[in-house]
């Protein structure tokens, strides 16, 4: 699934002054904990690849607060492989308190002004902030034209991050200087439709971290001694050192101030459901991580499981020596390594990806072709004369599979060549974060019977791949493998029913606008903001 694309992550650390001194503090001192931030966001490098940055607190320096980005990755953003470099910048940044992102655009432009934290600065300490988050708010067309219309106000960027800063900022202005930050953002949040997780850092020295009220995006976090850190992502987490029953993920709705004389988590917002999105388990987080309470590998194993069970009950593709479950490196591999093992045959590494390439969708879909046979090299030694079982996350646009499968079969030499997909079929846009917004983009919708997913319909979608069978898994597999109840989880990609209001309306321009050539953007809400979709 390589070619899907995420937006974001985030990560935040706080040293508490007067605490109890915490042994995983640097060396450094506490007044240079920020030096731990690249750190943390070189472990949710996966979830963005297109610009990274900080921004710190510091209230010895002039500079408050301070923030560094820049387009590119985490090591080439802060000058990791020089050490020099990197030890002036960390100097440079150095502060008690900090947050980071990293970024893939699915909302506004790939250059260094939509990298983030976005900051903004002022006069007065309460005023001036920094902040960062990871998803995308589905009214962000509502909220655009709102806030256009009542007054003689200006953006500089497209992007629902600039949107989310001026409606802080306009509260922040709104109230009295001693005003409870938790309580500004409470009154902002009001106005979101859709999914995020934020990290939120005035000059003060005060920082907020907040999760949506579906907990759509996830949010973990771990305090102690004197440490206080949190993160998209677990991982990020573990590998400074918090003891693992010491990490939480932050209850949707909930938020999290954190302040010199201690921590305080608070509800926000009520929700009377819970929409996870599924595609973190199965893709997009670190194998290594666990996301509410469920670990994201042993929810790949699962999906494994099920596609085993989903063949036996098929009973059509050989199972003898010459068979082999092949993975789509590296998310689909504890998906085809579970699957081989109930089959009983081998699990091969047959195609060997280049560490060194990237993700092919940061490329924001220029060389994405280019990229997947510069990515994989199919072993021949492996697959040839094989009948092999390809295992895959999910195929969106089917770009990336028909390049994997041609190079299967030409240069690795496999006989067959069988999908199976740890994922049903991608039939609906995403407008809560994964870069996938309108209907005609996707591979399985223009395949499918009336709606309906059917031996018939997956025939067509093999001739159309080039391999000699397909096979999904069913909607109710993944909630078995996640371990949650199916209305916990947000599945409209895969279900067409969308867990917030502006999500289903999206949905509905898109279905409008499907099998039409629109003019300019081709993202469905960027097509609202040009007005070629009624928003009322």
């Amino acid at each position: 699934m390589s070619e899907l694309h995420h937006e974001c992550g985030i990560a935040a650390i706080y040293h508490l002054p007067g605490a109890e001194p915490s042994p995983l503090c640097p060396e450094q001192g506490p007044h240079e904990i920020s030096r731990l931030l690249p750190r943390m966001l070189q472990d949710i490098q996966n979830r963005g690849q297109l610009a990274a940055g900080i921004t710190t607190y510091s209230p010895d320096r002039a500079n408050l607060l301070d923030t560094y980005k820049d387009v590119g990755t985490v090591a080439e953003v802060f000058r990791l492989s020089h050490r020099g470099k990197s030890e002036a910048l960390m100097d440079e940044y150095a502060g008690r308190a900090g947050i980071g992102h990293v970024r893939y655009a699915t909302c506004g432009k790939e250059d260094r002004n939509y990298a983030q934290p976005f900051e903004r600065q002022h006069i007065h300490k309460h005023k001036w902030f920094s902040f960062c988050f990871n998803g995308q708010l589905a009214n962000y067309a509502q909220l655009r034209a709102k806030l256009m219309h009542e007054g003689e106000h200006h953006l500089a960027r497209d992007t629902d991050t600039e949107i989310i800063m001026h409606e802080l900022g306009r509260e922040l202005s709104s109230g009295q200087p001693g005003r409870d930050i938790a309580e500004v953002f409470a009154k902002v949040a009001t106005q979101f439709d859709g999914a995020y997780s934020l990290a939120f850092l005035n000059a003060r020295g005060e920082l907020l971290l907040a999760r949506d009220p579906l907990g759509l995006k996830p949010l973990c976090y771990a305090l102690e001694g004197s440490l206080f850190a949190a993160a998209s992502e677990s991982v990020a987490l573990l590998n400074l050192g918090f003891e693992p029953d010491s990490i939480r993920s932050l209850l949707p709705g909930h938020l999290i101030v954190v302040r010199p004389d201690g921590v305080k988590v608070k509800q926000f917002a009520k929700s009377n459901r819970t929409a996870h999105c599924f595609f973190e388990w199965i893709y997009f987080a670190n194998v290594a991580s666990t996301l509410d309470d469920r670990s994201v590998y042993l929810s790949r194993t699962r999906l494994g499981e099920e596609l085993a069970r989903l063949e036996v009950a098929e009973n059509r593709v050989p199972l003898d020596r010459d068979t082999i479950v092949v993975p789509v490196p590296d998310t689909s591999k504890a998906a085809a390594d579970s699957m081989a093992f109930e089959l009983g045959i081998p699990s091969r590494e047959g195609l060997i990806r280049n560490r060194y390439s990237g993700r092919t969708f940061i490329e924001g879909g220029r060389a994405r072709l280019a990229k997947v046979t510069s990515k994989y090299t199919p072993l021949r030694e492996v697959l040839e004369g094989k009948r092999v079982f390809l295992v895959e996350d999910s195929i969106v646009r089917s770009t990336t599979m028909k390049v994997l499968l041609d190079r299967i079969r030409k240069l690795g030499g496999a006989k067959e060549i069988h999908v199976r997909v740890a994922c049903p079929p991608i039939v609906a846009p995403c407008f809560y974060g994964i870069d996938m917004s309108t209907i005609d983009e996707l591979f399985a919708p223009r395949f499918l019977d009336n709606g309906d997913l059917t031996e018939e319909s997956q025939q067509r979608m093999a001739a159309q791949l080039g391999c000699d069978s397909l096979r999904y898994l069913p909607v109710s597999a993944i909630a078995r493998a996640i371990d949650l109840p199916e209305e916990q989880l947000c599945q409209a990609c895969i279900t067409g029913n969308y867990p917030t209001e502006h999500g289903q309306r999206l949905y509905d321009i898109a279905l409008q606008n499907s099998g039409q050539v629109t003019q300019g953007s081709s993202r469905t809400y960027e097509q609202i903001v040009a007005g070629s979709a009624d928003i009322s």
